[in-house]
C-alpha cells in the first residue's frame, strides 16, 4: 500500500509563530536593502556596527549577545567587515584569550550612512499595523528580546559571582589562619607574663 504524503497546509504555517516571525525579518531584511541601495551595507552588518559603536572593543561572544545573531554567521560577517575596512581587529583589553573589534572612520561613515535605510525599513514594517497596535508590538517583541537575552544574563552573573568567591577565599583564608594564630598569641602572652613575674621582672 503506498504512502500518502502529507503536505503542510497553510493553516499549520499561518498557525506558527516561528514561520511568521521568520517571514516578518526576511521582509524586514527586504525592505533594508532596497532603502540602502546596492553597495550599501546590509541590515545585519548594519546591527554589528551599531553594536560595536555602542560599546567599543566587543569581542565576538560579546556580538552575538548584542546582537542575537548566531555565532558562524556573526564571523562571517566580521571576517568581511574586516576585509571591507568597516571594524578594526584588536586583541581584548579584559580577555588575553580574545580579539575585540571597534569601528574604524569607514564604519563609522557606513553606520551613519546606515541610519535611514534602517529607519525607512522599520517604518515600513510598522505601516501593516494600525497606530494603535504599533505601541503594542514594540512591547512584545521587546519582551521577545528580553526572554532570549536571560539566558546570558544568568550566565554571566553566575561567572560574576564565581569570579568574586574565587577573589574572597584567599582573604577568608587567612582571616581564618589569623583567627587560628590569635589565641595562640595570646596563650604565649600569659605564658611571658607569668615568668615574668617569677623572675620579678
Amino acid at each position: 500500500m503506498a504512502k500518502t504524503k502529507v503536505k503542510p497546509s497553510a493553516d499549520v504555517l499561518g498557525g506558527s509563530v516561528t514561520h511568521l516571525l521568520h517571514r516578518a525579518l526576511q521582509l524586514a531584511l527586504d525592505y533594508h536593502s532596497e532603502a540602502a541601495g546596492a553597495g550599501a551595507v546590509t541590515q545585519r552588518q548594519y546591527t554589528v556596527l551599531a553594536a560595536a559603536a555602542a560599546n567599543d572593543g566587543l569581542t565576538q561572544n560579546d556580538l552575538v549577545r548584542a546582537t542575537g545573531i548566531d555565532r558562524s554567521t556573526l564571523a562571517d560577517l566580521v571576517a568581511r567587515m574586516l576585509v571591507k575596512g568597516l571594524l578594526v581587529r584588536e586583541r581584548s583589553a579584559t580577555d588575553g584569550r580574545a580579539n575585540s573589534v571597534r569601528l574604524s572612520q569607514a564604519g563609522r561613515a557606513a553606520l551613519a550612512a546606515g541610519a535611514a535605510p534602517s529607519a525607512i525599513a522599520d517604518g515600513r514594517l510598522l505601516a501593516a499595523l494600525s497606530p494603535k497596535k504599533r505601541e503594542g508590538f514594540m512591547k512584545t517583541l521587546s519582551a521577545i528580546a528580553v526572554a532570549a537575552d536571560e539566558p546570558a544574563a544568568k550566565e554571566k552573573a553566575a561567572k560574576k559571582a564565581d569570579k568574586a568567591k574565587t577573589a574572597k577565599a584567599p582573604k577568608a583564608k587567612a582571616a581564618k589562619i589569623k583567627g587560628d594564630a590569635a589565641p595562640k598569641a595570646g596563650k604565649k602572652q600569659k605564658k611571658v607574663k607569668k615568668a615574668k613575674a617569677v623572675l620579678g621582672v
